[in-house]
């Protein structure tokens, strides 16, 4: 199984995280091979043997695991003691101040995003795509963050997995218009009388606008269309499986 980890969050050695690849499953074309998703009509059980694989490779019950029912929105659920694999709820943010309890974000092309507030102890993780950009999810977050767990968003760092790159995310001109009534067309490239946009550039500015510090980001640079023989893409397959960012607290700092 190949996954990767976050410089940043690798600081901490209470948190248990990772990104997959399409590596490592044992799902079937067309997806092969660790498909995480159970809704895009792969077989249920090859889905399950790969979550368990997981679980395994980096330590954490599979049953405790929380992850969503993503439908590009900015909803933010904080996880409680009713949340389970078997209970994900509608949303496209997760956060929680619960040890061993890992939360997932599934992806195929949109940014997977993993939070950590060391000083309140407390982990979020969220699914932006350009609606989630547009509809500013990451400020829902940090939001969540300060208002429900008394964070300061300078303790919080922030990392963004690999995702679509303006290299391939071209969007048609209603998109670019829609960019420019909310003041985000900074993150349109136009190439050859097409628009192309940079969902990360949003995203980053929009951790810095809720005073996350620049020090405390960092913005893979691996676009999973162009690189869409290690992630699943949406946009340069189609039909596809998800890969993922996970993220857990352990209950002990010494981990």
């Amino acid at each position: 199984m190949k996954i990767y980890q976050s410089t940043i969050l690798n600081n901490f050695p209470n948190l248990t995280h990772a990104f997959t690849t399409k590596d490592g499953g044992v799902s079937k074309t067309p997806y092969n091979s660790l498909n995480l998703a159970f809704h895009v009509q792969d077989n249920p059980q090859d889905v399950l043997s790969n979550h368990e694989k997981l679980a395994n490779e980096i330590e954490y019950d599979r049953r405790t695991l929380v992850h969503m029912k993503q439908v590009h929105s900015n909803i933010v659920h904080t996880v409680g003691p009713k949340d389970n694999f078997d209970n994900p709820p509608t949303c496209d943010a997760l956060i929680t101040d619960r040890k061993n309890t890992p939360l997932m974000v599934m992806i195929a092309d949109c940014s997977p995003i993993l939070f950590y507030d060391e000083e309140k102890e407390v982990i979020a993780v969220a699914h932006a795509g350009r609606q989630g950009a547009f509809k500013n999810i990451v400020q829902n977050v940090i939001n969540t963050f300060t208002n429900i767990y008394d964070s300061h968003a300078q303790n919080i760092s922030v990392t963004i997995g690999a995702s679509i790159g303006v290299c391939c995310y071209e969007v048609g001109g209603e998109i670019y218009e829609e960019a420019k009534k909310l003041k985000l067309d900074y993150a349109i490239e136009k190439r050859d009388n097409s628009f192309y946009l940079d969902v990360s550039k949003i995203l980053k500015t929009q951790l810095l606008t809720s005073a996350i510090k620049e020090v405390n980001i960092e913005v893979s640079d691996e676009c999973t269309c162009c690189k869409h023989d290690k992630y699943f893409s949406y946009r340069a397959d189609g039909t596809t499986g998800r890969f993922c960012g996970v993220l857990m607290m352990n209950n002990s700092k010494d981990k």
